[in-house]
């Protein structure tokens, strides 16, 4: 039988992430996940480890109230609680604009130490989450600072699969996913629409396109010279122009999950 092999929470979005045992799940996802982002200072467009390699590089992790913490090698910790009142900022991520509460100047002033350029933190409290990806999901579905969808699953067959005809072990750290599946075969998930994790139901929504971030050592932020994973995705994953690899995901409700926990198929 399938079951959860592993927990990911990313609480600032294309930052270091955390591996978890549990996780409460609530409309937006796991509890805490990619709540925070960084824009440029001027345009607030999003920053990723796309364009911005060096924010691999920094750890955080998020307390109970949702507050953040920051940690990078030769800077003293931050923490920055939740905005309750202030000033909203307007940000770009992909295609949507949209108002959230700005972190403040403390906040910024070490972010973009850490950058090396003017950026601002910000906060998507659950009453400003934007609407999943047009043409999927359903009306109430929402999301809040992931690229599209609030759940990423990918099976461990999968990367096995991946790794052997990339000819190395991969780290699953690359792919960024939620959740992580093991007992089934290799892209077994790409054929599902309903499953169940212990009393939660989720709805598989649509492949993830996989882009150059996946060529990043999520260890050292160094680019694979080689372009792997992504040559090999392209070479026999390629769906529409594009490497696809996972698969995303909304619950149906709130609860929590844990690791080892069975997934059911139903449907």
């Amino acid at each position: 039988m399938s079951s959860l092999a592993a927990l990911y929470r990313y609480p600032l979005k294309s930052a270091r992430g955390q591996s978890l045992p549990q996780s409460a799940v609530d409309g937006l996802g796991l509890v805490g996940d990619r709540r925070w982002m960084l824009v440029d200072a001027q345009r607030g467009r999003f920053l990723s480890q796309r364009a911005d390699p060096r924010l691999g590089q920094l750890g955080t992790q998020i307390d109970a109230d949702g507050g953040l913490h920051l940690s990078a090698d030769g800077y003293p910790d931050l923490y920055v609680p939740v905005p309750v009142a202030g000033e909203l900022r307007g940000v770009t991520l992909w295609n949507d604009s949209f108002r959230v509460p700005d972190a403040g100047e403390a906040a910024a002033g070490w972010v973009s130490d850490f950058m090396g350029k003017p950026v601002r933190l910000v906060y998507v409290p659950a009453d400003r989450a934007r609407t999943v990806s047009s043409g999927y999901g359903e009306g109430g579905d929402k999301v809040a600072f992931a690229d599209g969808f609030p759940l990423l699953l990918i099976g461990q067959g999968s990367l096995d699969d991946l790794s052997a005809r990339v000819g190395r072990t991969l780290e699953m750290a690359r792919f960024r996913p939620n959740l992580v599946v093991q007992g089934s075969a290799a892209f077994a998930e790409d054929g599902w629409k309903r499953i169940r994790i212990g009393g939660l139901d989720f709805r598989v929504l649509k492949p993830c396109a996989r882009c150059i971030l996946t060529t990043l050592d999520p260890q050292t932020g160094e680019r694979s010279p080689d372009r792997e994973p992504l040559a090999t995705l392209k070479r026999y994953r390629e769906q529409d122009g594009h490497a696809m690899f996972g698969q995303n995901l909304v619950c149906d409700g709130t609860g929590v999950l844990e690791v080892g926990m069975p997934i059911t198929v139903l449907e």
